[in-house]
């Protein structure tokens, strides 16, 4: 386990993981071109909810590389990378459920999305952030969500879009599932032996 810690600690290896998370990013704000032409441009920040998430996590990993902590990113990149992680796998699987096939385009979407919550969880170790930054980074989460689902700004999933009120429940107790696992991070930090 150590010799891995090691590997996924090194310099080299946290360029390559900023490296693939940009071209996920930029992938990402492309996949929401066509939403974004048709949202009011107030809303814009709030639409690309996944290539924002690995944004944050971008930042906090250039924080990382030079031997910084940069923690309202890594509070936002856990919190909303395994929200929308697991989120986007979970949409996948019922489009699957309800249309029975996703095609090589949605099982690309379940992979990627899957290692994105992955990813947030595998670098828990570095992360340095205070009870301060979660209240931020859940008032940004849980202020998304509103947007999404109070003024219609969510994810359009075609065959999906008759659950809307089912899906912003099961986001909004998503979203506080999150929130509460960067708040045992948190407390997993300051803990001290006695």
């Amino acid at each position: 386990m150590m010799r891995v810690w090691l590997i996924l600690s090194h310099k080299s290896f946290l360029w390559l993981l900023l490296f693939v998370n940009i071209l996920g990013t930029v992938y990402g704000y492309d996949w929401y071109k066509w939403q974004l032409i048709i949202t009011e441009p107030k809303y814009w920040v709030f639409v690309p909810d996944s290539p924002t998430a690995s944004l944050f996590f971008c930042f906090a990993i250039i924080g990382w590389l030079i031997n910084r902590n940069f923690k309202l990113m890594e509070a936002l990149a856990l919190i909303t990378l395994v929200k929308y992680g697991l989120w986007a796998v979970v949409m996948n699987i019922l489009t699957l459920l309800e249309t029975g096939s996703i095609g090589w385009v949605g099982w690309m979407l379940v992979i990627s999305h899957f290692a994105m919550a992955f990813q947030a969880v595998l670098y828990i170790p570095f992360y340095q952030f205070s009870i301060g930054h979660i209240i931020l980074a859940a008032i940004w989460t849980l202020h998304n969500d509103v947007i999404d689902y109070v003024f219609g700004q969510m994810p359009i999933y075609g065959d999906l879009m008759k659950y809307m009120d089912q899906i912003g429940y099961f986001t909004f107790w998503l979203s506080l599932f999150c929130i509460f696992i960067a708040y045992f991070v948190w407390k997993r930090v300051t803990i001290t032996p006695s």
